[in-house]
């Protein structure tokens, strides 16, 4: 049976925004949430169904992917990765997007969990943000960096039991009486605050939750082709969260785009103003020009005019969607001379009435904005 369209199942359309589809899943995940439906299998695969639509939705690159190849994207062939695929069980959906249903666990507070079924709660710990900065080159590329992050870890020597309180299951029954009688509901423990496990022993130097702050080095690996304010994630590299049912927040890298001395980003393209003398215009000359993959040389036929573009295809950018690389725009420029001695001076006023040097141009001759227009198309 072919899968459902993932913006279908959220009940979004194609070109609803982050805000939409994140409204769409917290919808349907209410709707299907294991604890309004005990026992319905069919309640709870249509649960992992809009937590895998929103999974891939809610990655700007994923979702790029998804539009272009649809389920296959993810099923080897265009990217990899992206998708539950019927791998992941309730509390992996839990801990990763506990946040959509309301936030933390009292003390533990760190970042989601999830306790239905009898099931004690995954705490997970706060996610972490860094900023890094890129050279066209690097980004041309891609790129290992090494970042040295300050997160929250569990103290050495500390240790966590179960909750007396709630014998572990993060929950205790609570009884008020109402206009019908007596109802039985379920709330959050106090003294756990929903996770089952409390510390159990004080170490020095940890806080209140039994973490410390301590240094490490982090790998990233960039990929080729990322853009400016593109933000990539690390998993498990954020702060701990206590107890031993946790797991780590992660670590959100924002990349930042260092300007290039020469050349200008444009997608995937690039562009270079090349200056050229009026001698090197009339006669020809032989150019080197810079690229993200080092110098090239370039011909600059004679009679060349200013404005003209010189295209240099696969010189660009590659796409961080695997659709290729682009081009370098070379603009070449005639410098005017600002100062000319005598004889420089008696040239040009000696030539100034010759054919040869007033503008001619014909119908082959285009415009600048249909250099432009051609160069997009």
């Amino acid at each position: 049976m072919a899968k459902q369209d993932f913006y279908e199942v959220l009940g979004v359309s194609k070109g609803a925004s982050a805000a939409e589809i994140k409204k769409g899943y917290r919808k349907m995940a209410v709707k299907y949430h294991p604890d309004k439906n005990p026992g319905d299998t069919e309640a709870e695969e249509k649960f992992k169904l809009a937590a895998e639509a929103y999974e891939v939705l809610s990655d700007e690159n994923k979702r790029a992917r998804y539009d272009q190849y649809g389920h296959q994207a993810f099923e080897g062939g265009h990217g990899g990765g992206g998708g539950f695929g019927g791998g992941m069980n309730m509390d992996d959906i839990f801990s990763q997007f506990g946040d959509i249903f309301g936030g933390g666990f009292g003390g533990f507070g760190g970042g989601g969990g999830h306790r239905g079924g009898g099931r004690r709660a995954t705490v997970k710990g706060s996610n972490m943000r860094i900023r890094v900065k890129l050279t066209l080159e690097e980004i041309a590329n891609g790129v290992d960096k090494k970042i040295k992050v300050r997160r929250k870890k569990k103290a050495k020597g500390v240790t966590y039991g179960t909750c007396t309180t709630c014998n572990g299951a993060g929950q205790v029954m609570q009884v008020t009486n109402t206009i019908l009688g007596r109802m039985q509901t379920a709330a959050t423990c106090n003294t756990c605050g929903g996770a089952g496990e409390v510390m159990k022993n004080k170490v020095s130097g940890a806080d209140a939750q039994g973490l410390s702050v301590e240094e490490e080095t982090v790998s990233i690996n960039i990929p080729a082709g990322v853009t400016d304010g593109v933000q990539l994630k690390v998993a498990g590299k954020g702060n701990e969260a206590p107890g031993n049912n946790s797991i780590s927040g992660d670590l959100l890298v924002l990349i930042e785009e260092i300007p290039h001395e020469t050349l200008t980003r444009e997608g995937v393209n690039l562009h270079f103003d090349l200056y050229i003398s009026y001698p090197e215009a009339v006669l020809g000359a032989s150019k080197e020009i810079e690229t993200v993959s080092g110098k090239v040389k370039i011909k600059i036929d004679a009679g060349t005019q200013s404005g003209k573009i010189l295209r240099l295809k696969g010189k660009g950018l590659p796409s961080i969607e695997r659709y290729g690389t682009g081009d370098l725009m070379v603009h070449v420029n005639i410098w005017t001379p600002q100062e000319l001695n005598k004889d420089q001076k008696k040239f040009f006023e000696a030539n100034l009435g010759d054919d040869n040097f007033n503008p001619a141009p014909t119908k082959g001759d285009k415009s600048f904005f249909e250099k432009v227009k051609d160069m997009f198309s």
